[in-house]
């Protein structure tokens, strides 16, 4: 820790000002509030459960006072916490660092902002030990120092953080909306786009060159023509002879809603060979499907030739994500030819005729519409969901002529690509407070952000305390404590002497 701070300041361990508090809950009745480390989020505070001394978690093995100060123990992670009446007398989760602050020498929100602070982090971080979770340890704990300020401007110091960080966190709450309405906007661009109002002007411009049905008869008329043998005829004709339950009269002159086995030759289960850490070749799996497009991180490989084969993808392709938890199965993406890959067995390639433009088909199938549909016909096991590919194929899509389909995507990406563009720029102004939350902080603790004690006392003319004299006070009280500690030792041995 620097020791570039005003003359008027010291440098102190930790626990000389604010004893670190040894676990243990008194034998209560009733049921009690518990907090976990998880239960610190940006939001506020928020109990895991109310329990009995009886029945309480192993873990749930602190008990706090008004006045304590909480900060987690596990490298890396940041859950600051002052104990205000309305969470004392709670159990407190051993994963936190429990600090009793004496209001002698430390104020409790002086305390609170440092062990938020990246210097103490940084320390504490430094300090802590373990092999499966690396922790700062109640042994630890003895290693931390605090840059301690005379009482009366560690007052101001809050009063002036407060003030500030409100500021903030208010600039941060604001952010921190902006991700979810985007969410609902994208949302509603695709509901517009996959119900023709997003292309209304359009139409009245451009007229069509064939109608629905006539594609559909075109496609069938093709199929039937490829088909080879006679039970892939009967099979063509009984996809064709369905009729779809979507209502028509709700889409746009020349819009249709038709079963999507009518729009592709194929759906295609991916690999079920094992994959590897490394290889030739990605093997995109469901955890690779995220907001519609493919996620390139957290990848693994084959290199077996005949798997590549088999599986290859080619630009365009949407893959379909069968199994996975219920609120995510049924989630899709399309494979844009960034690198070769081929695709794992719970996910499905869509392999549609050029009549239906995969672009279009993915957004549609990123609808609420669509994720209204896999909720309806998923099946549910013990802990995942099953949408097979013949309900894939009964999926009832929107459909309307190629050049309209290809207009709604060039929209939908304009829209999409303005909508990205703010998102980045929200993610960096989110940073940017991050930051300026942290230099706050830093100057605080520099002893910059209000006039010291020493600059106040000279314009009021009066006197004031050192942090060096609260150090001498506060070792002057342990030392006669240590000192009263040991005659009574002395005594109780000469008792049991006599």
């Amino acid at each position: 820790m620097s020791n570039a701070l005003p003359s008027t300041w010291a440098i102190v361990s930790l626990l000389d000002v604010a004893p670190l508090v040894p676990t243990g809950v008194p034998n209560f009745t009733g049921e009690v509030e518990y907090y976990s480390t998880g239960s610190v989020q940006e939001g506020g505070l928020s109990s895991e459960g109310r329990y009995t001394f009886e029945s309480r978690p192993s873990r749930a093995n602190r008990w706090t006072k008004p006045g304590d100060v909480l900060q987690a123990r596990m490298q890396g992670t940041s859950k600051p916490l002052l104990v205000h009446a309305s969470i004392a007398d709670k159990l407190f989760s051993t994963g936190f660092i429990q600090l009793r602050p004496d209001p002698r020498f430390c104020n409790p929100g002086f305390l609170r902002h440092y062990i938020a602070s990246k210097v103490f982090l940084d320390d504490r971080d430094s300090l802590a030990t373990g092999s499966t979770q690396i922790a700062l340890t109640d042994a630890g704990v003895r290693g931390l120092e605090i840059p301690l300020a005379p009482l009366n401007e560690q007052r101001r110091i809050v009063a002036k953080l407060e003030k500030l960080l409100a500021k903030v966190d208010a600039c941060q709450h604001r952010l921190g909306k902006i991700p979810v309405l985007l969410k609902r906007f994208r949302q509603s661009v695709l509901a517009a786009a996959c119900s023709g109002r997003l292309t209304v002007d359009w139409r009245e411009k451009n007229s069509s060159d064939e109608s629905v049905d006539a594609i559909l008869g075109n496609i069938k008329k093709r199929r039937l023509q490829q088909a080879d043998t006679a039970s892939r005829k009967q099979k063509i004709d009984e996809i064709h002879s369905y009729q779809e339950k979507g209502e028509h009269d709700l889409l746009p002159e020349n819009w249709r809603y038709l079963s999507l086995d009518k729009l592709c030759e194929s759906f295609h289960y991916g690999t079920s060979v094992k994959s590897q850490s490394s290889g030739k070749v990605p093997v995109l799996r469901m955890g690779n499907i995220q907001n519609g497009e493919i996620d390139w991180t957290d990848l693994v490989y084959t290199s077996d030739y005949e798997e590549i084969k088999k599986y290859k993808l080619n630009p365009g392709d949407v893959l379909f994500n069968r199994t996975n938890s219920p609120e995510l199965v049924g989630k899709s993406g399309i494979y844009r030819g960034e690198h070769p890959a081929i695709f794992a067995g719970y996910l499905i390639k869509i392999n549609n005729f050029e009549e239906l433009d995969s672009r279009y088909l993915n957004y549609c199938l990123n609808t609420t519409y669509a994720r209204e549909y896999c909720m309806k016909v998923k099946t549910d096991g013990v802990s995942q969901s099953n949408i097979n590919a013949q309900k894939l194929a009964k999926f009832e899509i929107p459909f309307c002529p190629i050049k309209e389909q290809q207009e709604i995507v060039r929209r939908v990406e304009t829209v999409f690509n303005l909508a990205d563009t703010i998102e980045k720029r929200v993610a960096a102004a989110s940073l940017r407070a991050e930051k300026l939350t942290q230099a706050i902080l830093a100057k605080a603790f520099r002893g910059e952000l209000v006039p010291t004690e020493a600059e106040l006392a000279r314009r009021e003319g009066r006197s004031y305390e050192t942090a060096s004299a609260i150090l001498a006070r506060i070792k002057a009280e342990h030392k006669a404590k240590e000192d009263w500690q040991k005659r009574k030792s002395k005594i109780s041995k000469r008792e049991i002497k006599h």
